[in-house]
Formats: structure tokens, C-alpha cells, sequence
């Protein structure tokens, strides 16, 4: 009796042990996307901390791109999800110089082509050195516990949780409206 509950007890603390190491692949971040105040198109300032509460798919756009049909679906995404999703656009010209408009250009594409009522942030760069801190913070696994990944093209997609953390990341080719985004919904 006694060696069975020893057995018992050391296989409890080997199984507490192999699954500690098994979720360690997560790492803890450090802050999350609330840390992060940006500018509007427009060149209002904007904190991302005023969507707490709700998830946010976060996606670097340009207007003549390949893909630049997807912000209809990103738009029908953020209107069929209102109040518990934010889609938020980021214009980004690092992939084949595809958005190389003004902010009021920009702005005056997808509101008059593909009615886009969502958040757009000010043009910025996604990817490389020159890469604004937030989209360093998305793709460096060391400070988003989650995500290794940055944009590979126009498109690409994060989603973040009710508590600013990221969750997942989509590529380019990940329709918004795609049931391996709405499935997280």
C-alpha cells in the first residue's frame, strides 16, 4: 500500500514535471498591444488601450495590392463582429511599393471603393529596421509570448485577445471572413 502511494506520488511529480515543460513554449510577455499609442490618417492619436475588453484583428493594407479586394470582407468582418471585434488597418508601402498614396488618398480609396468604416491608422512600415515598435512587438516571440511571425506581404493579419495578447497570426492569403478567423471569434 505504502509503495503504491509512493509510486502514486512520484508519478504525479514527473507528470507535473514533463507538463511544465511541455507549456513553457509560451513565453510570458512583456506588455501587451494596450502599451502602444499610435496616429489616425487623419493624425489623431489614438491609444490602443480604448479596446480593452474586445479582440482586434490587426492588418497592414495597401491599396494596390493583389489582396486589396480583402478589405470588403475586412470591413463585412468588423460590421458582422462590431462590438466585440475591432479591425484595425495599418497602410503599410514595404512589399513592392503598393501603397505609396497620402494619408487623404489613402483615406478617400477604401472609403469610396470598399466602404471602409474601421480604423486606419497613419502609414508606417511593418517590417525591417524602420519597423513601427508595435509591429516589432507582434513578430518578436521574446515580447508577445506567442508570435515569431512578421509580414511576409500585404495583408497579413494578428489576432489579439480581450487582453491585448496575441493570439494568432494569418497570412496574406487568410480571407477575413475565413472560418480559421471567425472560428476564434
Amino acid at each position: 500500500m505504502r509503495q503504491s502511494k509512493l509510486f502514486l506520488s512520484v508519478l504525479s511529480l514527473v507528470m507535473t514535471i514533463l507538463f511544465s515543460s511541455f507549456s513553457s513554449s509560451r513565453l510570458v510577455p512583456k506588455g501587451n498591444v494596450y502599451d502602444f499609442k499610435l496616429k489616425t490618417l487623419e493624425g489623431k492619436d489614438i491609444s490602443l488601450s480604448q479596446f480593452k475588453g474586445k479582440k482586434l484583428l490587426l492588418v497592414n493594407v495597401a491599396s494596390k495590392c493583389g489582396f486589396t479586394s480583402q478589405y470588403k470582407n475586412l470591413e463585412a468582418l468588423s460590421e458582422k463582429y462590431a462590438g466585440k471585434l475591432v479591425v484595425i488597418g495599418f497602410p503599410a508601402n514595404n512589399f513592392g511599393g503598393q501603397e505609396p498614396g497620402t494619408a487623404d488618398e489613402i483615406k478617400t480609396f477604401c472609403t469610396k471603393n470598399y466602404g471602409v468604416k474601421f480604423p486606419m491608422m497613419e502609414k508606417i512600415s511593418v517590417k525591417g529596421s524602420d519597423a513601427h515598435p508595435l509591429y516589432k512587438y507582434l513578430s518578436d516571440k521574446e515580447l508577445n509570448g506567442t508570435c515569431d511571425k512578421s509580414p511576409s506581404w500585404n495583408f497579413c493579419k494578428y489576432l489579439i485577445d480581450e487582453k491585448g495578447q496575441v493570439v494568432k497570426f494569418f497570412g496574406s492569403a487568410v480571407d477575413p471572413l475565413s472560418s480559421e478567423i471567425t472560428e476564434l471569434l
